[in-house]
């Protein structure tokens, strides 16, 4: 995996191609949006979905904590799909997650979807971290040096005539989003007029890719058209999109997209 490294607020970070942030200074590994249990949601509501999507997600936090070593983990909120993940949660991910939570420093923070994440998987739960220049949050406010997740953001790009869509950080000099890690999660993207208020106009996306990670300013990116926002809107930005890539990869620069 090719990391990218790069300065927010003085501090060298690290953006990883999983969509994770790595803080090596406090040794400190950051992750939004998990939202476990929500295909078991959807399930409920008589939507038949694959019920992996949380032991996906939880093995692949896993396989970073292997990866980066961290002392600590902050999951950014929505770390559980409902109020109710955790009647439905299984045995097994409630084992993986004590494993890790055992081993490391774990700190969650409540999230609109997970206000109470509190449960016999352990953790610490807080409702934001301020940790010196940073100051961690499941939705950003505003103010300078929120790392933040919520709006599941996502950018495209055209590739050799073709548009691409992937996971990506949204960078401004105030603000970091980080990008969904769920499994199961949709994305919202970065042209939405639901985020130009916090980001504005001259933000840049680290974009992830299949193995390696680019920076873009806003202008390399395609906007999407009023049309799509609208269609988005009438699905309720809400639907299910499998982040599993399909098709044959295809170069930007040093990226690898899907």
């Amino acid at each position: 995996m090719a990391d990218l490294e790069f300065l927010f607020r003085g501090q060298p970070l690290v953006a990883t191609p999983e969509g994770a942030l790595w803080w090596p200074a406090r040794r400190t590994l950051v992750v939004a949006d998990l939202h476990f249990e929500k295909a078991s949601a959807f399930a409920a509501r008589g939507v038949a979905l694959p019920p992996y999507d949380t032991a996906a997600t939880l093995a692949e936090v896993a396989r970073l904590a292997d990866r980066l070593d961290p002392a600590r983990v902050v999951a950014l909120g929505d770390s559980f799909h409902d109020r109710r993940a955790g009647e439905r949660i299984s045995v097994a991910a409630i084992d993986g997650l004590q494993a890790l939570t055992q081993r490391l420093e774990w700190v969650w923070i409540t999230g609109n979807h997970d206000p109470h994440p509190a449960g016999p998987w352990g953790g610490t739960v807080v409702d934001s971290l301020d940790d010196g220049p940073l100051l961690f949050c499941h939705e950003a406010t505003g103010v300078a040096g929120e790392v933040s997740g919520h709006w599941h953001p996502k950018a495209r790009v055209k590739v050799r005539g073709s548009l691409v869509t992937r996971r990506c950080f949204v960078l401004t000099p105030g603000q970091l989003i980080l990008p969904s890690f769920g499994t199961l999660t949709g994305g919202l993207d970065v042209f939405d007029p639901a985020l130009a208020p916090l980001i504005g106009r001259s933000f840049e996306v680290l974009m992830c890719g299949r193995e390696s990670v680019a920076r873009l300013p806003a202008s390399r990116l395609s906007p999407r058209l009023e049309r799509e926002f609208d269609q988005d809107r009438r699905a309720g930005c809400a639907r299910v999109e499998a982040e599993a890539g399909q098709g044959e990869p295809q170069d930007v620069g040093q990226l690898r997209l899907w």
